[in-house]
């Protein structure tokens, strides 16, 4: 089994979590490879150790069997829309504050053995395929495995738009945004925008106003067989911008519109244990204690 060792550098400092797991996982008989999960950004000094080879994912993603990532939800994320392409599961070791979607914590590495025999589960969790639209010419399309935001940005005035399901409209937004999440995405931003927890082998797709300023607007479920198209109004010279897993934002224009559906790739994390959903809320988010 071949597996790779992708650390956020700035979250595993001297990538000393992922030099750990090698060597658990490479006594149990596993071979391993190291991959950053982004390119540093320039000018940033990162303590990278000395004699430590390092591949890319785009090289190593189509013949591997597992990607371990190494640090927060972000981590995670960065990573799924690539070894999701290529059918490749992952596991996560939270090295950041929540890490909702990481099976293991940084004390928890020994439990790594057993992976290196294939001894694991996977779940699928459901993703979205966003299409952004400028009259009928296709502008750009991404995946997400959390959710699509469409907001205002920093500037201190009300964006504005309408949500329609299947072509019907469901509701107008005016406020600061509306995010579109997966039952995956329902525990992060939604969630603190007042959206409902979903379990994440749900499958449904969520849409959560973000400080809407009309009664009416409510955060809703919908089947996920429903076209979610966010529409901005035509003429209007506001820009709004789009953001997929809270990654690099792009810029839409009035008469614009983002087409939101399942899509017909899912995203394989690895489980380890039994932990229940519930177990995990509690543990991460501060929820009932007994």
């Amino acid at each position: 089994m071949k597996i790779i060792l992708s650390s956020n550098p700035y979250r595993d400092r001297g990538m000393k979590a992922a030099q750990e797991a090698q060597r658990i996982l490479e006594q149990a008989g596993a071979e391993t490879v190291f991959c950053l999960p982004f390119t540093p950004k320039k000018g940033e000094r990162v303590d990278f150790p000395r004699r430590l080879t390092l591949s890319s994912l785009d090289e190593e993603l189509p013949k591997s069997d597992l990607l371990i990532c190494f640090g927060g939800d972000g981590t995670i994320l960065h990573a799924a829309r690539d070894a999701t392409l290529h059918g490749v599961p992952i596991l996560g070791v939270n090295m950041g504050s929540v890490g909702f979607m990481a099976e293991l914590e940084r004390g928890e590495l020994s439990l790594l053995a057993p992976v290196a025999q294939g001894q694991y589960s996977v779940e699928e969790r459901m993703m979205l395929d966003v299409r952004v639209f400028r009259g009928e010419r296709l502008v750009s399309e991404d995946l997400a495995l959390n959710d699509a935001v469409i907001s205002k940005g920093s500037v201190a005035r009300v964006a504005e738009m309408e949500v329609l399901a299947d072509q019907v409209p469901v509701t107008a937004v005016t406020g600061d945004g509306v995010i579109v999440a997966t039952p995956t995405g329902s525990t992060a931003y939604s969630m603190s925008a007042g959206g409902p927890i979903v379990e994440p082998s749900s499958r449904c797709i969520l849409v959560t106003p973000v400080c809407a300023h009309r009664l009416a607007a409510r955060p809703m479920v919908l089947s996920s067989e429903r076209l979610v198209t966010v529409r901005l109004p035509k003429g209007n010279r506001k820009h709004l911008y789009l953001s997929v897993d809270g990654g690099k934002t792009s810029r839409l224009s009035g008469g614009d519109r983002v087409e939101i559906t399942r899509s017909s790739h899912a995203t394989k994390l690895v489980l380890l244990g039994n932990r229940s959903f519930y177990q995990v809320i509690n543990q991460k988010l501060g929820g009932f204690t007994p």
